[in-house]
């Protein structure tokens, strides 16, 4: 395989002055999508305002691997919502050995709410004679060992293709799976895509804005288990048809192990795909023997550490790579630094209509492992921020659909934010300029901005026009034409 080359580090710095020239640019056509600040997509200029990584929060366990089919080495987990069910997929593994073997099986947690899981009482396959389990994959190795399911989004998808999955290793070549209703699965197509390496978590789903399945799947920098790893994605129309795999780029930034790298259409945004990935540190150890010793860790599961990053991709070959940093840091206490822990499940869920949630594996390779949920408000990860002395920062030239402006924001008491609509030369649209907007204040998801003419902007809809936001003491978190 090729070694892949990488985009510089942004330091989310951007001139602090309009470009005269900007008419000449071809504006960016964004109609009535929701657009977030996750990336350097949309703005352009920024003085005295900031893009920030934002820091999720910490909720609570979600479920402990203390099955006797599931143990310290569960792995390589999956969460979905299914209408009002949520879903969660992972590997059973109560002790180590070697990757695909039939001690590994499949297991599904369920909840109604993505707070409190339960194991739904299947009796499909028996395991450790438990005839009575949560498994629903077994004795099929090697595929157990990285089953990732998702939900088939396709408009015309047929009833009994409701789920599909991908699993495999470098032997296999990855295969495809099918079922109804994500309990009862089999086989579709065996080793579809084989140009790869696939020792870990790939991942596919259909995607809206590509109008094609892709799939996200393990590859090394250098062949042949040799340099980084990385990531490859290939498409299909059909799910059974792929193409030549491609290296996926992150520009010249520096190389990092990504062992897993969770690639999802953002549920509020789905043109816009989310990578939680987890950062894997080869041997940068932080847990001495003796502290493993009193961990109860077996092996070597000790001598590297992990956390997970936010990459995104707007489709095609190529991650950007805005934050370098830590998204999640491993909490406090030497569990949190032992090999392989800190990483993230594969799905984004929205929880109610003011939190979404996502979820992380900890203690890995220890008598404790589980997975915790994680919360941030909708569209979170990233927002332009201004302190409390303000700032402005102004977008790329755009074109809109829709009739108002809506943004996702908080301010303090004291802060705010106001908006202008600006022509070619810089100057705002008549009435539409910050003089003219009514001060935003507040914290909300969807408010619509008003000027003194009101809200209704449609009669520059198609118009190539420039947003420029004035904030004080404020965080903005996406934007919508609608």
């Amino acid at each position: 395989m090729n070694k892949f080359f990488l985009l510089p580090c942004s330091l989310c710095v951007f001139s602090c002055c309009l470009l005269p020239g900007w008419a000449d640019d071809a504006p960016l056509d964004i109609g009535s999508r929701r657009e977030l600040f996750v990336d350097e997509y949309l703005a352009e200029s920024l003085d005295n305002v900031r893009q920030v990584l934002n820091t999720p929060e910490h909720e609570s366990a979600a479920l402990l691997f203390d099955r006797p089919w599931e143990g310290r080495y569960c792995g390589y987990v999956t969460v979905l919502k299914d209408g009002d069910l949520y879903r969660m997929y992972y590997r059973g593994l109560p002790e180590s050995g070697k990757d695909g073997s039939n001690n590994e099986v499949t297991c599904c947690a369920e909840s109604k709410d993505g707070i409190l899981w339960t194991r739904p009482e299947l009796s499909l396959f028996t395991v450790r004679d438990q005839a009575v389990n949560n498994i629903v994959l077994a004795d099929q190795a090697p595929y157990s060992h990285n089953f990732a399911p998702f939900l088939n989004s396709r408009p015309d998808a047929s009833p009994d293709k409701r789920y599909l999955a991908m699993a495999g290793t470098s032997e296999t070549g990855l295969s495809t799976f099918a079922s109804p209703d994500g309990l009862h699965w089999r086989m579709l197509n065996p080793g579809v895509i084989r140009d790869g390496a696939f020792d870990s978590q790939n991942i596919a789903f259909w995607s809206e804005a590509e109008a094609c399945y892709v799939c996200y799947f393990r590859t090394w920098s250098e062949g042949s288990f040799g340099g980084y790893r990385w990531i490859s994605r290939s498409t299909s129309a059909d799910f059974i048809t792929w193409s030549v795999p491609e290296v996926m780029s992150a520009g010249t930034t520096p190389p990092e192990h990504m062992y897993t790298n969770q690639t999802v259409p953002y549920y509020r945004a789905p043109h816009i795909y989310i990578s939680l990935a987890a950062r894997f540190m080869p041997e940068r150890r932080v847990v001495s023997e003796e502290d493993a010793r009193r961990l109860g860790i077996e092996g070597d599961y000790f001598k590297d550490c992990s956390d997970n990053v936010l990459m995104t991709s707007r489709g095609g070959n190529s991650y950007d790579r805005t934050f370098m940093e830590g998204f999640i840091k491993p909490g406090i206490g030497l569990e949190n630094w032992t090999s392989r822990t800190n990483y993230p499940a594969w799905g984004i869920v929205p929880i109610g209509e003011t939190e979404m949630s996502f979820y992380i594996q900890h203690n890995y390779g220890q008598p404790t492992a589980r997975v915790d949920r994680y919360s941030m408000r909708p569209d979170g990860f990233v927002s332009m921020r201004a302190n409390y002395d303000g700032g402005t920062f102004a977008t790329k030239p755009l074109l809109f659909s829709g009739t108002s402006l809506y943004l996702n924001f908080s301010t303090s008491a004291a802060g705010s934010i106001r908006v202008a609509l600006l022509r070619a030369d810089g100057t705002p649209f008549d009435g539409y300029g910050e003089d003219k907007c009514e001060e935003i204040i507040g914290n909300m998801l969807d408010r619509p901005v008003k000027w003194e003419a009101g809200s209704d902007i449609s009669s520059l809809a198609g118009t190539p026009l420039r947003l420029r936001f004035h904030m004080k003491d404020a965080d903005l978190y996406a934007i919508q034409f609608r």
